[in-house]
């Protein structure tokens, strides 16, 4: 099965619309027409999702690329992506795939599994375009990859509502979710959608045991003002935990944006800031040897190296620290 298949969380309205329930936007849907996702398409009164197995990039990828820096470091893990998103931020890094309609290929839940034992994968990322409206698709995969021993990651912006994350969330081992800002005027007019939905998918996830990581671009001008950051991160501190490992990454002109680069003094000031109320803040899209290596937050030795991709563990035994015996936040 793959392309076109019935849509889970819908209901019928009168006149053969429908409403898609499984994010926020709960798009009321014509007849022949789409969600704002794209992918989500009533048909004859039935919703149907265009993307069950359509594959728009599949690759090899450490893990700390997706990013993740606490889970398996030094792992690699087969990355998959489809098309659509829910989202439509002005400065979509993956616009080709999210927005557009590029190429495809057809893979089943099946295939993917395979070719992630194949290639010795820790597991299977769901990535790169948006991977909540490729719901289906990726529960039915999850299901068969946890039952194969591999591990499932979801790369997300966290747009989804309560009842369909509920049902994916004990198939999830680890996620990393964009909080893209913290003031609802950036979401409605940069973003199109609403960060508070994405704050509760964070917090439900680290409740259900899951390994969490967040990331937040910084956007030059729009999301990197010292007070609504500052508020962001101790939002994550109070609610996911002062060991939430916090990504800060430098935006560069991509899509419909055409904004400066943010100034290397911008994402130090906010590494700065944040280190003062999480153990773990790194940057990236910054050539700075110190930016993403991790230290011990009870003794500051080094117990990761990251060069680019390259990762080595001098100071880690399992999860302990062989220079002052902590246990730390890293799931080995």
């Amino acid at each position: 099965m793959h392309g076109v298949t019935e849509a889970a969380y819908y209901v019928k309205l009168p006149g053969e619309k429908v409403e898609c329930r499984l994010c926020p936007h709960t798009c009321v849907i014509a007849p022949g027409k789409r969600g704002v996702c794209r992918v989500r398409e009533n048909r004859e009164g039935r919703l149907i999702t265009r993307n069950y197995g359509r594959c728009s990039s599949l690759a090899l990828d450490p893990i700390e690329k997706k990013p993740l820096y606490h889970f398996y470091p030094g792992s690699l893990i087969l990355s998959a992506g489809t098309v659509g998103c829910n989202f439509s931020c002005d400065f979509c890094q993956n616009w080709e795939i999210a927005q557009q309609e590029p190429e495809t290929v057809v893979i089943s839940p099946d295939d993917l599994v395979r070719k992630a034992r194949e290639v010795d994968s820790l597991g299977i990322a769901y990535t790169y375009s948006e991977p909540l409206v490729w719901f289906e698709f990726v529960l039915a995969t999850a299901q068969l990859a946890r039952n194969a021993g591999l591990k499932n990651v979801m790369v997300t912006n966290g747009f989804i509502r309560p009842e369909p994350l509920k049902e994916l969330l004990p198939w999830i081992d680890a996620w990393n979710i964009d909080v893209k800002g913290f003031s609802l005027e950036f979401y409605r007019k940069v973003v199109k959608g609403d960060y508070r939905p994405v704050l509760k998918t964070a917090a439900a996830a680290v409740d259900s045991g899951s390994h969490v990581e967040i990331t937040t671009l910084l956007v030059t001008g729009l999301n990197d003002e010292s007070t609504e950051l500052e508020e962001l991160v101790k939002w994550v501190a109070t609610n996911l935990g002062v060991d939430t490992p916090l990504h800060f990454s430098r935006y560069f002109p991509r899509y419909r944006l055409e904004a400066p680069p943010t100034p290397l003094e911008t994402m130090r000031r906010a590494r700065d800031m944040a280190r003062k109320h999480l153990h773990y803040v790194y940057l990236g899209n910054v050539a700075d040897p110190e930016a993403n290596n991790t230290y011990c937050p009870v003794c500051g030795e080094l117990v990761i190296r990251r060069t680019g991709y390259h990762v080595s563990l001098p100071g880690l035994d399992g999860r302990i620290c062989r220079s002052c015996g902590s246990e730390l936040a890293i799931v080995r």
